[in-house]
């Protein structure tokens, strides 16, 4: 089997980069995926943000804007989320063992669930703050919340674009660089509340824009959260199961398909399991047919690892069941 391969139906259904491993026949495993992505890269990104949080910390005190001080606990969190994904990438890498027979790979959404539950903490604060904000208006000196915006948004897009090419090759850095994008998009609202109080002294946008940065991130957040307690709960991998059962009994000697299970360990590696029904036959010729099932999980549903029991004997399941 070569490294390269064609579109699945997993990507078409779940989206997902083919980052599986495939165990052949002779018992090495390929790696495909995203363990080239460069740490130097991840650093200078993360201490960019740290910079930007820093100085945006501080001009939100010195300024008086929520807006700037809202940007700045957004832009921490997703400080931590870059460092946080990047560590828990590294550790994902790391191989099986006697104790830990799927690996290191669930970390990375524990990482996810820890971050997003830090997301939903930090914007409620910011709500609060934005109401308490709207009660009790304070002046704000525009001209610092417009520098620093500026220099928040410029340093933003910097990180854009060096995370954009590896956002196409992991999930995982690929959530970093959509947090660093929707910081951008603060930036750009913070900036545009700036110049309404600098031109228009309507101090109210401040709490405003908060708000809406916080309301942002709960939408945001809510969906990462729903994926990871769906894979938490090992509930069934998105594949087309109706089309899956054709393809497999159109395979010869097989004569049906039942108890079928999927679940993931991460966003992308899926775990199959099935009882296959086929005619009575040597053992040898078994396993050419369930080696044959395996090529096609993989190939054609972007399966990482295939468990199949050989059956005679008619189950008293004869559909899909458990899928």
């Amino acid at each position: 089997m070569s490294n390269q391969q064609p579109e699945t139906t997993a990507a078409k259904h779940n989206s997902r980069l083919p980052d599986i491993e495939h165990d052949h026949k002779n018992g090495h495993v390929h790696k495909h995926g995203h363990s080239d992505i460069s740490g130097r890269k991840i650093f200078f990104v993360t201490m960019l943000n740290v910079v930007i949080t820093i100085a945006e910390f501080i001009g939100g005190l010195v300024s008086g804007s929520l807006a700037l001080l809202s940007d700045s606990l957004h832009n921490l969190s997703d400080t931590v989320a870059v460092a946080m994904s990047y560590f828990a990438h590294r550790i994902a890498q790391r191989p099986k063992n006697a104790r830990l027979s799927y690996g290191y790979k669930r970390i990375e959404i524990l990482a996810a669930l820890v971050n997003s539950i830090a997301l939903l903490g930090i914007a409620v604060f910011l709500i609060f703050e934005a109401v308490s904000r709207w009660r009790s208006p304070e002046t704000i000196n525009s001209t610092l919340m417009l520098v620093v915006a500026f220099i928040g948004l410029v340093a933003n897009l910097l990180g854009v674009f060096l995370l954009e090419r590896d956002s196409h090759r992991s999930l995982n850095i690929k959530s970093s660089y959509l947090h660093l994008l929707s910081d951008t998009i603060s930036s750009v609202g913070v900036l545009l509340g700036g110049l309404a109080i600098r031109f228009w002294n309507v101090v109210w946008v401040d709490p405003l824009i908060t708000m809406l940065i916080a309301v942002y991130i709960i939408i945001q957040t809510g969906r990462m959260l729903r994926d990871i307690v769906s894979i938490l709960m090992q509930t069934a991998a998105n594949l087309d199961y109706d089309k899956l059962r054709r393809d497999i009994l159109a395979i010869d000697h097989v004569r049906g398909l039942h108890h079928i299970h999927t679940w993931m360990i991460n966003e992308e590696t899926i775990f199959f399991e099935a009882h296959v029904q086929m005619e009575d036959m040597p053992l040898a010729e078994v396993q050419t047919i369930t080696e044959k099932i395996e090529e096609l999980l993989k190939a054609e549903y972007g399966v990482s690892h295939v468990t199949l029991q050989a059956e005679v004997l008619t189950c008293a399941c004869e559909e899909v069941c458990d899928a």
